[in-house]
């Protein structure tokens, strides 16, 4: 049976251990987990592309969204402008994007 927890793991060796539900929002992490990928085995998912800060907000975001997924009125998560490009070109890969209409 698969842990409840995943790590993932960015470019520069920083690790996120998440609620493996939460990171499932993803469609990326889903089909690494969810085929027959190493990933899938060890539960451990490199991004080497992805530095630690962006994969820490990205893994913040994952854990806001699973928190607040059937609240309404949900105040906005803090940015910081310095990683907003940034942060959009990773939602993008991750398939955030594609979440809520």
């Amino acid at each position: 049976m698969a842990s409840k927890y995943i790590t993932l793991i960015s470019g520069d060796g920083y690790e996120f251990v998440v609620l493996r539900e939460a990171a499932m929002i993803s469609p990326t992490i889903t089909g690494m987990l969810r085929n027959q990928f190493a990933e899938a085995k060890t539960g451990r998912c490199l991004f080497p592309e992805i530095n630690g800060v962006i994969l820490g907000k990205v893994v913040e975001y994952f854990n806001y969204y699973h928190k607040n997924r059937d609240k309404e009125d949900v105040l906005d998560m803090e940015i910081p402008v310095d990683l907003c490009l940034v942060l959009i070109e990773v939602a993008d890969f991750f398939g955030l994007d594609e979440q809520q209409s």
